[in-house]
This record gives structure tokens, sequence and C-alpha cells, in this order.
């Protein structure tokens, strides 16, 4: 079994996220002085209040983190019985842009499973440095394919399930979000499921995130996505307060 470290998660959202957080730690270091030079008690206040908020991005942010990647169930994949309930998952499809620490963990869980991993990652269209930063880290497994969100190298119906997992909010668009549910349906068989772990935009991840959440997408604008391409929502149900899985299937 593929083994995670005790801290790997927060580890990793601060390697591929350090220019924030070294900007936050500036900014405590500069209010810290401020408050220290200044005479006039608003302008201590005003140095006070911005300490507390880069205090509370650093720390509440990376806390959250390591709740969310090294705590909770969501590596632990408890959450998967409920998601593949009354699925016979003989193929698998798992899909990434440009960032897999999942994939070999799901492997080893479902060893009987013939996989296809395919890579949506686009340099040209993902330029964020972070994605950059964790594909370096996270280099593509084995066997993956390189494949546009919009043309998969797969036959049509050739899979039982397409896991998708904090990955592709990174298709920034409703259109290319709608376009790889269209290849998820085309792909899937009869029955098929699509199971996507997501962040949301919502007040949870607002208040661990502050406006890093807007990074994240809507829920009603998932569901424009997956009602485009002909799927309903047949589950749905949160791993910790921050992630939401979203269970589809094929009509």
């Amino acid at each position: 079994m593929n083994a995670r470290g005790k801290w790997q998660g927060m580890l990793a959202i601060a390697r591929f996220n350090w220019p924030f957080y070294a900007v936050a730690i500036a900014v405590m270091i500069l209010s810290v002085i401020g408050w220290l030079l200044l005479d006039r008690p608003g302008s201590k206040v005003g140095c006070a209040i911005v300490f507390v908020l880069a205090a509370y991005f650093l720390l509440g942010s990376l806390s959250v983190s390591h709740f969310i990647y090294d705590r909770s169930d969501l590596y632990r994949w408890g959450w998967l019985e409920r998601a593949l309930r009354g699925v016979n998952m003989r193929q698998a499809i798992f899909c990434h842009c440009g960032f897999d620490e999942a994939s070999a963990a799901l492997l080893d869980r479902f060893g009987g499973v013939q996989w296809q991993i395919l890579d949506h990652f686009k340099p040209r269209q993902m330029t964020e440095a972070s994605i950059h930063r964790a594909r370096a880290t996270f280099p593509p497994a084995p066997g993956t394919l390189p494949s546009p969100y919009n043309a998969w190298p797969l036959a049509a119906d050739s899979g039982d399930v397409v896991f998708a997992l904090l990955t592709i909010h990174e298709l920034r668009s409703e259109a290319e979000r709608g376009a790889w549910m269209a290849e998820c349906r085309r792909c899937l068989g009869e029955g098929g499921r699509v199971v996507l772990a997501e962040h949301v935009r919502d007040a949870a991840n607002f208040l661990a995130f502050g406006p890093g959440f807007l990074h994240f997408h809507s829920p009603a604008g998932w569901r424009r996505c997956w009602e485009s391409a002909g799927f309903r929502s047949s589950d749905k149900f949160r791993v910790t307060p921050f992630v939401r899985i979203f269970v589809l299937s094929k009509t």
C-alpha cells in the first residue's frame, strides 16, 4: 500500500503555494515593526488587525489543509463505499489535470480493476505556478495517457466509473467542464458513474482559504455542467465541511 505521511497534505499545500505564505509572513513581520515604531493608537490598532488577518490566513489555511488532507477520511477512502454502492467496477478511468497523488492508492485498493489514467494538463492554459510546482513534485504515474479534456483517447462505453478528485476545477470555464462531462458520458457504459470530489465556492471554504476560495466553482455551476452532459446527481455528501463528493449517474 502507498502510505501517506502524517503531514504530507499540509506540507504539499505549503510547498505548492509558498509565495502566498511567504507574503503572509512578511506582512506579519512588517505589522509588528509598525506596531513597535508607530506612536498613534489608531496606527497600532491597524497594525494589530493586519497581523491578525495575516496570521489567520497563514495558520488557518494550513491547519484546515492538515485536517482535510492528513487527518480526515478523504485519503483513507472509507467514503468510497458509499460513492460506489451498487456498481460492479471492472474498468475505471482516473482523470487529473497535472497533479496526481491519488491514482497509486486507488490502484492498490482496487487491484482487480483495469485502470486508465488520463492527464488533461495543458501548460499554456493552466498557467498557475502552483499547479506547475505540484506537477514537478508528483509527475504522472507510469502508463498515464496525455489526453485533451474534450477528446479522450478511449473507446465509447469503455468504463464503469470515472474518478476526478480535486482536479477538474482547473478547467476554468463551464464550457470546458461541460465538455469534460460529455466525454465522461461517452466513455461510460450503461449504468456508469462519475465520482467527483471538489472544494466549492461556499462559506466554509471562504473561512478556510480566504480569497483563495474563488479558485473553486459553485455547486450550481457544477450542476449546470453535468446536466448539460446528460448526467443526474444520484448522491452528494461531504468529506469534512470543505470537500464535497458528487456522484453522477449516466441517464
